[in-house]
């Protein structure tokens, strides 16, 4: 076969071919930034943010709602106890109604408040999260939601065992006699319940009675239950001392 001899391009047809070259590659490079936005990447286009908070949510509803397993998985997928505190806080951002339950308005218009629209994003902020109870407003909100957030919603009040275990969760680290008023509840027998009343005046009591008491006035308003914890408590501290 004969060789085909090379034709030898004008310096000006380079130029041109180079060119070209360079604005393929851009085109490429652009295909393949908006294919990874299509494919799930970052993205700040509302619509694709509201399906990918769709999607997250069918992966844990049963219908309309997600249920306990699905609460469950959730906290697995986040990598916490189903018991973290961080997940009352969560429900607290998604204003939810039911401990356990996250119904799909919830669900949607919490992560958007968040600005979280998968689980890495929820994963980043569950520090900021965790920080927002050392805020002292914030957590009398947290703390007051909790009370309507965790109670039966067939009952006015707290079932006392119930009480116990939130108020642990909420205070247990943050109020020194926190572990001797739990043992004052259990160890008294007349209150089966708390009331909103004495669930709201059990944080006031704790963020300005010290603990020796002293500054507790036994006439002032405080609810019946803390007088008698107050009575309890130094009747408690005396046998002690002479012990």
């Amino acid at each position: 076969m004969p060789k085909v001899k090379s034709k030898r391009r004008s310096g000006s047809e380079e130029v041109s071919v180079v060119k070209k070259s360079r604005t393929a590659e851009r085109n490429s490079k652009a295909v393949i930034v908006n294919g990874c936005a299509r494919d799930g990447h970052d993205s700040s286009d509302p619509k694709v943010l509201e399906q990918r908070r769709k999607q997250w949510f069918n992966k844990y509803a049963e219908g309309e709602e997600i249920g306990p397993e699905g609460v469950e998985n959730f906290c697995y997928d986040l990598g916490v106890e189903p018991e973290d505190i961080v997940m009352l806080v969560i429900a607290w951002h998604m204003k939810a109604k039911r401990m356990g339950y996250f119904t799909r308005s919830e669900w949607m218009e919490g992560l958007q408040d968040l600005q979280c629209s998968k689980l890495d994003d929820l994963k980043r902020k569950l520090d900021s999260l965790r920080c927002e109870l050392d805020n002292s407003t914030m957590f009398k909100d947290i703390y007051k939601y909790s009370y309507d957030f965790a109670k039966d919603k067939d009952q006015r009040s707290m079932d006392l065992e119930l009480a116990i275990g939130m108020l642990t969760l909420l205070l247990a680290s943050r109020w020194n006699l926190h572990a001797d008023f739990i043992t004052y509840l259990k160890e008294q027998g007349q209150y089966k319940v708390i009331n909103r009343d004495q669930w709201v005046n059990i944080l006031e009591f704790s963020r300005t009675i010290s603990d020796d008491l002293l500054n507790y006035d036994i006439n002032g308003a405080w609810p019946v239950l803390l007088d008698e914890y107050v009575e309890w408590q130094k009747a408690r501290n005396d046998g002690d001392s002479t012990n």
